[in-house]
């Protein structure tokens, strides 16, 4: 069944097609939350309530993205509204490998080689949360300006300026990490 097929039966409330859809898609979209999440619980019931609101808003999809794109913004979304309710910090991101997509335009965004991936991560948890997000999504999730400025509700300017600041923070506090000073 190809996956048109399976939307299209969503689409008519076929509960054999949305549970097929929900197992091909759960697992990923649980670690991307979990990215977020500290607790394994919550990031359960924000896919599930991702799923739910997807299922819910599935005449809205119009393929323009792939379906697991369109799931992983709202999965974000939902994500970054958890952790806005509980005041949280942004987590522990397991295995994640930083991606610097913009390094034509920041040529020195290099980190020393003592520092480890625990080092990176503890200290984008020490970013004020309005630089937390936008790093994350930019650095880890891959998300563009215009893409980030639509998820945190925030213009394409604010989206550049936070993650600019948050990396100048980033490589000061990393900075700090390296001459052994603890942040």
């Amino acid at each position: 069944m190809f996956q048109v097929d399976i939307i299209e039966k969503c689409k008519q409330n076929n509960r054999m097609a949305q549970v097929q859809l929900y197992n091909q898609y759960c697992d990923g979209m649980y670690v991307v939350a979990k990215r977020f999440l500290k607790d394994a619980a919550d990031a359960e019931d924000v896919v599930q309530e991702a799923f739910i609101k997807a299922f819910s808003k599935l005449h809205q999809y119009k393929a323009e993205v792939t379906f697991g794109a369109w799931l992983k913004r709202i999965v974000v979304n939902k994500s970054i509204d958890f952790l806005k309710s509980k005041k949280q910090q942004l987590v522990d991101l397991e295995e994640v490998h930083l991606k610097v997509i913009d390094a034509s335009t920041d040529d020195k965004w290099l980190v020393d080689d003592a520092i480890t991936l625990i080092d990176v991560k503890a200290a984008i948890n020490k970013l004020p949360e309005k630089y937390q997000y936008v790093v994350m999504l930019y650095l880890i999730e891959g998300y563009d300006h215009q893409e980030i400025s639509e998820i945190l509700s925030i213009s394409e300017v604010a989206s550049r300026t936070q993650l600019s600041r948050g990396k100048v923070k980033l490589k000061e506090l990393l900075t700090l990490k390296r001459n052994g000073a603890r942040y």
